[in-house]
């Protein structure tokens, strides 16, 4: 043992004297910049709709969706990932809604766009399952499985038709295999290069995502294992990245957040485009409840919960928590 003219001669706890030291020496900071706002529009409706399973966040109507991107941008949040929730009745086997130009999620681009403008980076779910009435992210064959090709088909013509609604970015979820650069050539043909495409690149088909179906009305039959990625796996993440990356993507994500902390620094250290991260419905959920019973404390275990995916290695992370986090960060 090395001798010290007293023992411990070295001590760490210098460096968390106080808050101005902690601040000081803080290896990792959360900024509002980092943070971006997953929002629903609901049709038909004529005010907000609260989600039960998810406290605090809401089905928006078109009017309370702008005004939930403008306290958005007052707090400093960088984007807002829109998905649209259609009426019943619209839904069909191909999710036709989903590439109307007067489709919900379309219009509320255009809404949102013609609100903040540049101020805000609007993004938009290119996906089918919130316009079918099978639930599934594609089209079903004779046989009721998802039919990869015929859904990039239909993911082209979501691309194209979000892109001239005045999404900044698009983010492809359904996982279909070549997804990526089936969206970048649709949007090149139509001259929009300029419209980034964040992949999900690393969806895992998760226990955490049920509060999420009731927020957009899921109509989901079965289950999508067939598609999304195995809890089981790691190297079959880097593989998708490596197909993404190969494709075109400007911005890669891993989804969920929390549970998947190594897969999301795995990613991180390996690629020089921006990685997000999305906390998803479930893993607010659980914080939501957990604090309302008085078992946790809400606000620190919200910070707590930004800060690992940070630090994990993310640039972005979607949350719901996103404006309130923003504005405590200020």
């Amino acid at each position: 043992m090395t001798e010290y003219g007293s023992f411990p001669g070295v001590r760490p706890r210098r460096l968390r004297v106080n808050p101005a030291m902690r601040r000081m020496v803080a290896e990792t900071r959360l900024h509002p910049a980092d943070l971006i706002l997953p929002a629903f529009v609901r049709e038909g409706i004529s005010e907000p709709v609260e989600i039960g399973s998810m406290p605090g966040v809401v089905q928006h109507t078109r009017d309370t969706l702008k005004k939930a991107a403008v306290e958005a941008v007052e707090a400093g949040v960088s984007g807002i990932m829109l998905f649209g929730v259609p009426e019943e009745e619209k839904k069909d086997a191909l999710g036709t809604v989903g590439t109307d130009p007067d489709g919900i999620l379309q219009v509320a681009l255009r809404d949102v766009r013609a609100e903040v403008g540049d101020d805000l980076i609007v993004m938009s779910d290119l996906c089918l399952d919130e316009f079918t009435d099978h639930g599934h992210c594609g089209v079903l064959d004779a046989d009721g499985r998802v039919d990869n090709d015929a859904t990039l088909e239909r993911y082209a013509e979501m691309a194209q038709v979000q892109a001239d609604a005045g999404a900044h970015v698009v983010g492809p979820s359904g996982m279909m295999d070549g997804q990526v650069g089936v969206i970048r050539d649709a949007l090149d043909t139509i001259g929009k290069e300029d419209v980034s495409i964040l992949a999900y690149t690393a969806k895992y088909s998760s226990a955490f995502y049920g509060p999420f179906r009731e927020a957009v009305g899921s109509s989901l039959t079965g289950d999508r294992k067939t598609y999304q990625q195995d809890p089981a796996n790691v190297r079959e993440s880097l593989r998708e990245l490596a197909l993404d990356l190969e494709e075109g993507a400007d911005m890669v994500m891993v989804k969920p957040a929390g549970p998947y902390l190594d897969i999301l620094a795995k990613v991180a250290e390996a690629v020089d485009v921006p990685v997000a991260a999305y906390q998803i419905s479930g893993e607010y959920a659980m914080v939501e409840a957990a604090a309302e019973r008085g078992w946790i404390e809400r606000d620190r275990a919200i910070m707590e919960t930004l800060l690992g995916i940070k630090r994990a290695g993310a640039n972005m992370i979607l949350t719901y928590w996103a404006t309130e986090a923003a504005r405590q960060l200020r």
